[in-house]
């Protein structure tokens, strides 16, 4: 068994109550607590790892399937003790109005977990009751486990929610007051990420302060423990090369945006994973075939990268002589003539696109259906493919041959977006590779013909 955290809407403390919980059962369980998080989102489990000392699993039935979501749930269920699904947004927010594909009740119908649903208790009391009963009876095929009070005022407010909720028969599983010991700042796409926090353990030790004084343990932990069936492999073995492609992975303050899963994919196919640093080392790792520049937040780190002269001439020589690349939006960023920042300072970076990126105040987020227009070390043409979008920049030129003609999940916006020179793959979407490995198989071949070819 495990439990999904749900909220009531998006800002309702769902991610403190997540990681309080993590907290105090890593501290009990250290490196047997597994935690999934339901969405495309990178930077929340960043946190969940750096409180368990597991890496985090995405599930999202878009990115992927929802026979893959079911089987990475067990798969990575089996070597844990305890297990935790934090929810995204409200609990019936899927990717339209119209039903709730790819929510969090979605993912819990399919995993047939119960839900602790978390409430914003702030300016309320007997209204609760309306709220809980609402969500708990909105779709009768979810079992729900009991309620997270949050922002809780007083005793007497306590008093008072206890009264309002008492004729609805569910557990009240936590109590959280109103408090300001625990803050985790954000920047302009969410929570600023775990390597920039050198304060983040002393929250740690006050979440798991939290999660060991304000739930009820008794009723909660028989629910996180986890046993079930094992799955099918996630991945279908198949033959290693004999001499594996070394992959050199953009990892550090600046590109930290990756899926667990496709880094296990890469290796299980047959890459060898070399992390470097395009902040701080001075060169590229030595004997790579292929280069992955993830997404993250270049734009923060854009002085520093462009003052890294040595590595940006490193990578656009290696580009330039046909080294097969993935670059993924912070990735894409790099690869621009320049960055130009909130404060419109422009900063050179590798200069292998031709084209600046700017960055502004308009987001642009969501799921993307992609049909590629041109051929790549990972696509080829006329393959279609889902991905997601979350960035604050946009490009000031845009190639004569985009890589992809995109539309959202509607099918109401229409775009095109991409690039594809030399042996590069450079694109915005971000990719889930658990939904198309076969992109990895193609990546892989292309590395070992780049590693096997002179140029």
């Amino acid at each position: 068994m495990a439990v999904v955290i749900a909220g009531e809407r998006s800002g309702v403390g769902k991610t403190t109550v997540t990681l309080a919980l993590l907290a105090a059962l890593s501290r009990r369980y250290p490196k047997q607590v597994q935690s999934f998080k339901v969405g495309p989102d990178y930077i929340d489990p960043m946190f969940h790892q750096f409180v368990t000392g597991r890496a985090c699993r995405n599930l999202d039935p878009v990115l992927t399937s929802e026979a893959y979501v079911a089987e990475c749930f067990q798969q990575h269920c089996q070597t844990a003790d305890y297990a935790l699904v934090e929810g995204v947004m409200g609990l019936f927010d899927g990717v339209t109005g119209k039903d709730d594909w790819a929510s969090t009740a979605h993912v819990a119908r399919l995993l047939g977990l119960p839900i602790v649903l978390v409430v914003n208790c702030s300016s309320t009391s007997r209204s609760i009751a309306a709220i809980v009963h609402g969500y708990t009876t909105f779709d009768p095929r979810l079992t729900f486990a009991g309620v997270v009070l949050n922002r809780v005022g007083s005793d007497r407010h306590l008093e008072l929610l206890h009264d309002a909720l008492a004729p609805l028969n569910l557990p009240i599983l936590g109590v959280l007051r109103r408090q300001d010991q625990i803050t985790i700042p954000d920047r302009h796409l969410g929570l600023i990420p775990t390597a920039e926090l050198p304060q983040l353990n002393t929250v740690v030790d006050h979440l798991a302060h939290l999660g060991e004084t304000c739930f009820h343990w008794e009723t909660l932990l028989p629910l996180l423990s986890s046993c079930f069936p094992p799955p099918l492999p996630l991945f279908p073995s198949s033959p290693l090369p004999l001499t594996p492609p070394r992959l050199a992975i953009a990892r550090d303050r600046a590109f930290s945006f990756y899926y667990a899963d496709n880094l296990d994919l890469l290796r299980s196919t047959g890459f060898e994973l070399v992390e470097w640093s395009p902040l701080d080392d001075r060169s590229l790792p030595e004997n790579i075939q292929g280069l992955y520049l993830g997404g993250g937040f270049p734009e923060v780190f854009a002085a520093a990268l462009s003052d890294n002269q040595t590595v940006r001439n490193a990578v656009k020589a290696a580009i330039a002589a046909g080294m097969p690349t993935y670059a993924e939006c912070g990735g894409l960023m790099y690869l621009c003539d320049r960055i130009v920042d909130f404060e419109a300072k422009a900063y050179p970076m590798v200069g292998i696109l031709p084209t600046t990126a700017q960055m502004g105040k308009r987001l642009t987020l969501g799921y993307r259906q992609a049909i590629a227009q041109r051929s790549t070390p990972l696509v080829t043409a006329g393959e279609c493919l889902w991905g997601h979008e979350f960035h604050r920049s946009s490009l000031e030129a845009q190639p004569d041959q985009p890589l992809f003609a995109m539309q959202n999940y509607e099918g109401t916006l229409h775009q095109t977006e991409g690039w594809q020179r030399f042996r590069v793959h450079a694109s915005y979407l971000h990719l889930h590779f658990g939904g198309n490995p076969k992109l990895v198989q193609r990546w892989l071949q292309q590395c070992q013909q780049y590693g096997a070819t002179p140029f």
